[in-house]
């Protein structure tokens, strides 16, 4: 009798003890509804914060996740010290030896020296390079990889207590270098006397202006000057030698003073028709110093994107239809001439004509031609159909006019889009994005960007806990390959924008918080027009219940085997 009473009191003991220590029995349950957003619990939410802070810790470990594009804007900075380069991990100095320079024509400034020999040389060209660059072979000038940055400066002349420099903006040869330090450091204009002289710089010049001028001194010369200095990629000159003025297909009759451009392409001879001033002979420049059709290259690419002309008209060919469009292209140039930069880009080009293609939302390889705004608020514009000049002459009219449907990059629309993150593309943006019964979150990512790979768990993480609510979406759009007007990646990748739900028509609201799982829900929380409520979710199939049963039930067959 003694032992069933044992018994029975063991077990007794058994049930009740465990259940009196859970947590919903041993504490007042907190209400599910009491309107206080600061009592609910998000526990689970911070758990996945946990783990996302763990898998950032590893990812950022590996020393390769950023691949090129990742820190490309580098601003161009007026750089007063060497400590502005920041040497790549795993650079070996031991191994390293300093380039062979030839002091007699080349000055390595160092601590030691730099600060003197700034302040002793009236004009200083200063290259600020780190030793781990590439060197250019063949331009003379020292000008090293994608990393250097150049300098001129004239010492002595201070600004603020500060050398006055300015960047170098040209191409990266020998001859951009040397003319541009002409420009800085000669007269501006330079006299041709005799026709000896004339024959040589045609000769030597790709293009050259001619002044043909009353006198090589006063108001005519200092006006041609004052344009050259503003003109960094292109000699002036001047004369009052009608023979060397007839070598510049220059009417000997004409009314001094008188200008041309001459230069080494299809459309050789440009003549200057305005009021000889500074500015008005810098516009003619201007827009006359490129071909009538340019050739896109790294080379060409810097004198295209500076004209004064903003607006371009592009060609899109591949090398073997080259000859069949190119042509028509061009004669279509000359009736926008002044209003339009005509450029062409040959798309299997892998280095240039690709990327540019691909930037442009090109692609297969049938002609094609698209208007560019070149602006700030850059818009594009496709002419659709053959490549005719009757075709492009309407084009380009339509675009000068602002005629033309803005032209947006767009992958194709997903034949299914059920998952957690919706994928967003240019063509269905305004159904998924912009439908006014929804708030939704839209990441605007790149492919190559390790900060976007960071984001990605996190993100996936809160699309997951959100799945059952209805009014709230969480989408993500490639920026590389698809663009819409609402959607504008400003501040680079990624990208994080908030559409309100009835508010479409407004700016969307930058996501400007913590990248966690807990921190995107409480931003959606404060601004989602339409309130919701997230649900903790169910505890697993094998509860902390039946863990404790299965533990009441070995003990108790453990009872009954001693007794």
């Amino acid at each position: 009798m003694t032992s069933r009473l044992v018994l029975v009191f063991l077990i007794s003991a058994l049930i009740l003890l465990p259940l009196l220590s859970t947590p919903a029995l041993s504490k007042e349950p907190k209400s599910e509804d009491n309107g206080d957003d600061l009592d609910e619990d998000l526990s689970f939410l911070e758990a996945d914060d946990d783990d996302d802070a763990i898998a950032e810790h590893n990812h950022h470990s590996d020393p390769h996740q950023f691949d090129e594009a990742e820190d490309d804007d580098v601003e161009d900075e007026d750089f007063e010290n060497y400590d502005d380069f920041d040497e790549p991990s795993g650079f070996d100095h031991e191994a390293y030896s300093q380039p062979e320079i030839d002091e007699k024509d080349v000055i390595v400034l160092k601590e030691g020296n730099f600060s003197e020999f700034i302040e002793n040389n009236r004009y200083v060209m200063v290259e600020f390079y780190a030793p781990w660059c590439r060197a250019l072979p063949g331009t003379g000038a020292g000008v090293r990889g994608s990393s250097h940055r150049v300098k001129g400066r004239r010492g002595g002349a201070r600004e603020g207590g500060r050398d006055r420099g300015e960047p170098y903006p040209g191409q990266r040869t020998k001859d951009g270098i040397i003319t541009w330090i002409k420009k800085k450091i000669g007269p501006g204009v330079y006299n041709i006397t005799t026709t000896e002289d004339a024959e040589r710089v045609q000769t030597s010049e790709n293009k050259v202006v001619l002044g043909f001028l009353n006198s090589l001194v006063g108001t005519e010369s200092e006006e041609l000057a004052g344009a050259s200095r503003l003109e960094d990629d292109i000699n002036f000159y001047q004369t009052v030698n009608p023979d060397v003025a007839k070598l510049f297909h220059m009417d000997l009759n004409v009314k001094r003073p008188a200008l041309v451009m001459l230069k080494k392409e299809a459309e050789k001879l440009s003549h200057f028709d305005g009021q000889f001033k500074k500015s008005a002979i810098v516009e003619f420049v201007s827009a006359n110093k490129l071909p009538l059709v340019t050739n896109f290259t790294r080379e060409s690419g810097p004198m295209i994107f500076e004209s004064p002309i903003k607006k371009q008209l592009l060609l899109f060919s591949t090398s073997n239809d080259s000859e069949k469009v190119v042509p028509t292209f061009q004669e279509a140039a000359k009736l926008f001439k002044g209003k339009l930069i005509f450029v062409y880009v040959e798309m299997d080009d892998e280095d240039v004509g690709r990327p540019v293609s691909d930037y442009f939302g090109v692609t297969g390889n049938a002609p094609r031609v698209l208007a560019y705004t070149g602006n700030d608020d850059a818009k594009k514009y496709v002419l659709n159909g053959e490549v005719t000049l009757d075709k492009i002459k309407a084009f380009g009219e339509d675009f000068l006019e602002d005629k033309l449907k803005t032209f947006y990059k767009s992958d194709p629309v997903p034949e299914t889009n059920d998952g957690d993150v919706k994928i967003v593309v240019g063509n269905n943006f305004d159904e998924i994005v912009l439908d006014e019964s929804k708030d939704v979150l839209l990441e605007i990512y790149a492919p190559w960007c390790g900060h976007c790979q960071a984001l990605e768990p996190t993100y996936n993480k809160l699309a997951r806990h959100l799945r059952g609510i209805e009014s709230i979406v969480i989408a993500k759009m490639d920026g590389t390959t698809n663009e819409h007007p609402r959607a504008k990646a400003a501040d680079g990748f990624p990208t994080l924008l908030f559409f309100p739900a009835g508010n479409k028509s407004f700016d969307p609201i930058t996501v400007d918080t913590d990248r966690t799982v807990v921190a995107f829900y409480k931003f959606l929380k404060k601004h989602a027009s339409i309130p919701f409520k997230l649900q903790k979710p169910a505890l697993t199939p094998k509860s902390e219940g039946s863990n404790a049963k299965e533990s009441i039930d070995s003990s108790i067959n453990d009872l009954k085997d001693e007794l």
